[in-house]
């Protein structure tokens, strides 16, 4: 087998082991169990489309943490994660989709083998890939372990970007940066939408200046005129029209670490509602991120966004930003922080956020966002595209 083709440096996965240590111990944790993807490869590198499937990393009290998922992938785990090959365990599978055993069945005899099911278990209870019935099997199978709830737990540990990290975020920004300048370039009345997001996803993935594009978490969003007032639409294979605006939410992607921008594009002459949501909306980014420098907190860029919008008349009922960095499907935030009222948790430098100030309105959407990077003196915009409504004729 060749040796793993490692994204980060073995020191830093290191003190990745240690912070997250560190965090079990104050928790009360001897053992953690992850499923969340993001958090396995953010701990042993692991990467590959096998989430579908129960998979997870085992971090012990000591030594190196267990990768374990379903048999045919552990090839992949060898390729990917900087695990010795006795810590990567496949089970069998006849275990995958099946109605008579569960695949956590067997991890409870792989914990008992190595003397692990009898200690604190920590487990992340609320997330995408971690099920009820996964649950139900490590409580039957270690009735001498006590479990403890740990969403989130790897998540927070996350939340400050290494030098690396945001050299990969720098690079996912390029790519972003070319996907709307493809968008801009390629749209006009007539064109098919489904052609459009070919056009997006091959600008992606071909990527820019030698940097080649990974696959998103999310699909690329954009409704189109009054279907714009949702703000989690896709595509079909009607014709763009003139008259209405179309909002382009999409990321960037490199090495799975994500920079989403949004802008919005309306095809001939905006309406005065459009030209109203533009004023509004870069305002109160402007007065945001004004306030996004270390030692704020997040409800601070929230509410001077929020009060910009509430001197327009303005409502927006939902959180305005959140963490982002590593990810998979079906989400590219990191589930941690929020920028809305509230949240008073500290920015630092090196956390990295989606300013996400998109307005659902009643008839209409419009984003306009930008992917930041608190800094030691204040705030860096990872990507540069003009911020503004763009317009086509």
């Amino acid at each position: 087998m060749k040796q793993a083709n490692l994204k980060f440096s073995l020191p830093e996965y290191e003190t990745r082991l240690q912070k997250t240590r560190a965090a079990m111990e104050a928790k009360g944790i001897d053992v953690l169990i992850v499923s969340d993807p993001s958090n396995m490869n953010w701990l042993t590198g692991y990467d590959g489309w096998s989430f579908y499937v129960h998979q997870c990393v085992v971090v012990p009290p000591t030594g190196e943490p267990i990768w374990y998922g379903r048999g045919q992938d552990a090839n992949g785990a060898k390729f990917t994660a900087y695990l010795k090959h006795e810590n990567i365990i496949g089970y069998p599978d006849h275990y995958v989709q099946s109605t008579e055993r569960h695949p956590m069945d067997y991890l409870s005899a792989k914990l008992s083998e190595r003397g692990l099911d009898k200690l604190r278990i920590g487990v992340e209870m609320d997330n995408y890939w971690f099920s009820a019935a996964a649950f139900a099997s490590l409580v039957k199978h270690l009735p001498n372990a006590r479990f403890v709830d740990a969403t989130a737990l790897v998540n927070w540990q996350r939340a400050v970007k290494s030098e690396t990290e945001i050299k990969y975020m720098r690079n996912a920004a390029r790519i972003v940066e070319k996907m709307h300048e493809r968008i801009f370039d390629t749209i006009e009345v007539g064109m098919r939408k489904c052609d459009l997001v070919a056009e997006i996803y091959d600008a992606g993935t071909r990527g820019v200046d030698g940097i080649g594009g990974d696959y998103p978490a999310i699909v690329p969003l954009l409704p189109s005129g009054v279907e714009a007032s949702a703000p989690h639409l896709t595509w079909d294979d009607r014709p763009m029209k003139s008259g209405e605006g179309t909002f382009f939410e999409i990321a960037g992607c490199y090495h799975r670490y994500h920079v989403p921008l949004s802008r919005t594009v309306f095809l001939g002459k905006p309406t005065q509602a459009f030209l109203d949501a533009e004023k509004a909306t870069l305002e109160g980014m402007e007065a945001g991120l004004e306030k996004a420098r270390p030692g704020n907190t997040c409800e601070d860029i929230a509410n001077a966004f929020f009060a910009v919008l509430k001197k327009y008349g303005i409502v927006k009922d939902n959180r305005t930003g959140y963490g982002i960095g590593v990810s998979y499907p079906p989400d590219w935030g990191e589930r941690t922080m929020s920028l809305r009222p509230g949240d008073r948790s500290e920015l630092k430098p090196g956390m990295t956020f989606h300013f996400m100030t998109g307005l659902w309105l009643e008839d209409m959407g419009f984003e306009t966002t930008e992917s930041i990077l608190i800094t030691q003196t204040g705030v860096e915009c990872l990507a540069d595209v003009p911020r503004k409504l763009l317009v086509k004729d």
